[in-house]
Formats: C-alpha cells, sequence, structure tokens
C-alpha cells in the first residue's frame, strides 16, 4: 500500500466533521438524576448523546452495542487482540458567565465553543472519524477496533465498572481525554467527604450562619459560593461595608442582598479542573474565610474554622498533613470542591485529592482519618482510583510517539497528569491528546472552546494511531 496521508483523507472529511461536531455538542449530556431510570441511568440528555453516536456507527455499518446506557461501543476489524480507544460523553455542568450559550457551539474566531468541546465530546468526534477513516480505506488490520464509550466518567465512573463487567479488556489502548504528546502517568485520584454533626443548640448568638453552599462537584474548582445569615437588626450596612473591603482586598467579586434580616454573601471565583486547583479560584474557601471573622463562637463558627485552617491558600495537602512529590507526577493537590452547611443539620466538605504514583494511598487516607477525629468529624471515602503508569519502553508507548512525531514533526515527550483518564481502566492504557503543547487548557471552564484546526489535526493523529496499533 503507498503512503497515506492522513491530513489529505481528514481534509476531505472537514466539513462533515465540523458539522457532526457542533450537532453532537448541542446535546447537553450533563448528569441529570431526575430523568433517570432503566436504559438511561445517568439522564435522557446522556442518554440522547450516546444514542447519537451509536446511530453514526450504525449508518457507517460498524458493529455497535448499548450495554444498558452505561456505556456503549463501536468497533470494525478482525482478530483475538482489539485496541480500545476509550472517550466519555458527558460534561460537567456549564457554570455562570458564557460570552455564547454553551450548547450552541458557536463557532467564534475558528473555534467551536461549548460545553464538552474540549472534554471529550470534540476529541470523541475525532476519533470516532479516525477510525471511519481507517475504515473507509480498506486496510487490512491484525486486531479489532473498538471505541468505547463511556457516560459517566465526570461522576463516579460506573459506565467503567458496568462495561468491564460485561465486556473484554482491550490489549492495548488510549483516551483522547488529556494532553499531547502522550500521558504515560496519571496521579491517584481520592474522593472524600468530612463532615460535620449539627450540636442541639444550633442557633447562638447574633449574627449565626443558616446556610452555605459552595460547588457543584468534586473535581471542580467552585466558581461561586453563597451564605445566607441572620444579622442583629441595624448591622446591614456594616457588613456590607466588611464585605465588599473584603472582597476589594481579595481581588474579588461578589454581592449581598438582604431579605428583613437575613443577609446573603455570594462570592464569585474561577472555575477549573480539580487536578490543578491554582489554575482556579476558590470561592467556597474564600467566603469560609470571610465567615470566619464574622461568626461568634459556635458550630458554625467551627466548621469555617476548620475548613480555614486546612485548606485556605494551601492546595497541597501542607497543613492537612498529607503533602508529596515525586519525579513522576509531581506534587498532591487537594480541591475543596463542595461545601454545604444547614442550621440544625450540619455541614460537610467534599475533597478531590490527586496524589503521585509513588505515593501510598491507604497512608494518606489513615493521615486524614486522624485529622478528622482530632476535630470530631466523620471521614467518608467517596472513591478511591490508585496511580496508573505504564512503562517507557511498552510497545504501546512507541508506537504512539511515531505516529505523534510523524504528524507534528516534533518529539514525543512522555508527560504525567494529575487527571484521571479512562486509560487507567487498562493494564496497558495511555493518555494521547487531545490538548496540544501551549494551548490553553479550558476543560471545565466558562468558554470551554476547541481549535478547529486543533480538531481535524487530532483526527489525523487518531487514524495513524489506530493503523499503528491495529495494521496486519
Amino acid at each position: 500500500m503507498s503512503k497515506i496521508s492522513w491530513k489529505n483523507e481528514v481534509d476531505k472529511r472537514k466539513a462533515e466533521i465540523i458539522s457532526e461536531t457542533r450537532k453532537f455538542l448541542q446535546i447537553p449530556s450533563v448528569l441529570d438524576e431526575r430523568s433517570a431510570g432503566p436504559g438511561h441511568p445517568f439522564g435522557m440528555s446522556i442518554q440522547d448523546a450516546l444514542t447519537f453516536l451509536l446511530k453514526k456507527g450504525e449508518e457507517c455499518n460498524f458493529s455497535v452495542k448499548n450495554l444498558d446506557g452505561y456505556a456503549g461501543y463501536i468497533e470494525f476489524g478482525q482478530g483475538e487482540e482489539s485496541v480500545g480507544i476509550l472517550c466519555h460523553i458527558d460534561v460537567v455542568p456549564e457554570g455562570e458567565g458564557w460570552s455564547s450559550p454553551p450548547y450552541a457551539a458557536d463557532i467564534i474566531d475558528d473555534k467551536i465553543v461549548a460545553r464538552g468541546a474540549i472534554d471529550d465530546k470534540g476529541p470523541t468526534m475525532a476519533a470516532y472519524y479516525a477510525m471511519r477513516i481507517v475504515k473507509d480505506l480498506g486496510i487490512p488490520l491484525s486486531k479489532r477496533v473498538r471505541m468505547i464509550i463511556g457516560t459517566d466518567e465526570e461522576s463516579t465512573w460506573q459506565c467503567v465498572d458496568h462495561y468491564f463487567k460485561h465486556e473484554e479488556m482491550p490489549t492495548v489502548g488510549f483516551a483522547p481525554d488529556a494532553d499531547f504528546p502522550i500521558i504515560y502517568a496519571e496521579k491517584g485520584i481520592c474522593d472524600i467527604k468530612l463532615e460535620f454533626k449539627a450540636n442541639e443548640e444550633t442557633q447562638g448568638t447574633l449574627p449565626y450562619l443558616i446556610r452555605f453552599q459552595s460547588g457543584r462537584r468534586l473535581n471542580m474548582v467552585p466558581d461561586e459560593a453563597t451564605a445566607t445569615v441572620e444579622l442583629a437588626a441595624g448591622s446591614e450596612i456594616k457588613l456590607k461595608k466588611q464585605f465588599n473591603q473584603f472582597l476589594k482586598a481579595n481581588n474579588l467579586e461578589g454581592l449581598t442582598t438582604e431579605d428583613k434580616n437575613q443577609f446573603t454573601f455570594v462570592v464569585k471565583g474561577k472555575s477549573a479542573h480539580g487536578m490543578e486547583p491554582k489554575l482556579g479560584i476558590n470561592a467556597g474557601v474564600y467566603l469560609s474565610q470571610f465567615l470566619q471573622k464574622l461568626l461568634p463562637d459556635g458550630e458554625a463558627k467551627q466548621f469555617v474554622d476548620f475548613i480555614t485552617a486546612y485548606l485556605y491558600i494551601d492546595s497541597r495537602g501542607h497543613r492537612l498533613g498529607i503533602a508529596y512529590s515525586d519525579e513522576i507526577t509531581g506534587e498532591l493537590t487537594v480541591n475543596c470542591g463542595l461545601i454545604s452547611y444547614e442550621v440544625g443539620q450540619g455541614g460537610s466538605v467534599g475533597l478531590n485529592i490527586r496524589y503521585p504514583v509513588t505515593k501510598k494511598g491507604e497512608e494518606m487516607i489513615e493521615q486524614l482519618q486522624l485529622v478528622a477525629k482530632e476535630h470530631h468529624l466523620s471521614l467518608q471515602l467517596l472513591d478511591h482510583s490508585k496511580p496508573h503508569h505504564v512503562d517507557k519502553e511498552h510497545s504501546l508507548i512507541q508506537a504512539l510517539s511515531k505516529v505523534y512525531e510523524d504528524q507534528t514533526g516534533e518529539k514525543a515527550e512522555l508527560l504525567s497528569i494529575g487527571g484521571g483518564t479512562y486509560a487507567r481502566s487498562l493494564e496497558a492504557g495511555v493518555a494521547f491528546g487531545p490538548l496540544f503543547p501551549g494551548r490553553e487548557d479550558v476543560a471545565h471552564q466558562k468558554d470551554e472552546y476547541i481549535l478547529i484546526d486543533d480538531l481535524l489535526k487530532m483526527t489525523a493523529i487518531y487514524a495513524q494511531a489506530i493503523y499503528e496499533l491495529a495494521k496486519a
């Protein structure tokens, strides 16, 4: 077979790739427990996205399967062994402050702007069209190529558990859900919930905290926090002045509202992926720090004292006693993704912790249990995914390195990340794109986008990767 120009093959399909990617992004595939049910366990919008993709596979004569709405696959080729391409179609909530509607998928300055554009629906479409190209060319393959479609990656990974209960483990594979060139190591990920029980006496000296809410997901830096406080009559002007001074001192935006003797404080932060909290501004932690100075001694004061003492401007776990770093994956990170408090019911703090591959997760959890016990808190381990690491000399990495260097002319440096991709579900799996070196990481942020040139470029890369990994 003559040398294939993967770029030319992509260019032939350019208009279709852009059009179908936009249609896919216009489906608001966010977890919706209200519409969940048999066959659509994460809600109807996620099911719509799964149906959209599987239907495209059927129309092009791929083998497809829907696994009870938890996952699906699109497959072609033959052979005992298989190459897995692990994608996900669920997205995080859109958040506030978008310049264009988050599901319009508008094209602005050669970018498709939409929630899920880069994480992970845009790259999923790139991988799908890469499969289409290899299939259309009729290239002989010695392995089956299977796109595994997850529906719950941004939450609890129930989709992966369900998939591997019913289906085989691919021999090798990659996830288009991180950075180029190649992610060969991923940190361990721990989701922790710390609970503060309410005391019998819930209301004390004014002002007292009625409720406090911050965050939508553990793996997102909260971009907004709201606290409602009962005030003593006549103190509104003073407190509003104090709050405005606090906002100015910390270069934050916020607002206040009044309803009788109840005063609501709102702090605006900046959303970011929980794997690197320093890229965001945690509205919840900042509001805790303000409330700490406002509230008198009592249950609510103890609650915000804890948050401020252990989490305020410390995303590396130093004050929790779990700070750690290694040469492979760098520093441990802590994201305070959820804060909730209701007078009379107590409160909770949700942490998303990413730890290096050489750190023992069990030791870290034991240390957190000691901290919780010291402050009379209960600790619940919500989820724990251990670190993932593929040897640099593995044939998978050698093949993908060749592909990346062929397509870009740049050296395929091996990287590690704090994010967790489906690659860790495989014995031999790595994350491979979609974010090119030097590009802005806008996953989980407002105005998320994918550059059209990058969408097409990654499609060519994935097409050659499929060929190199599965060719006869």
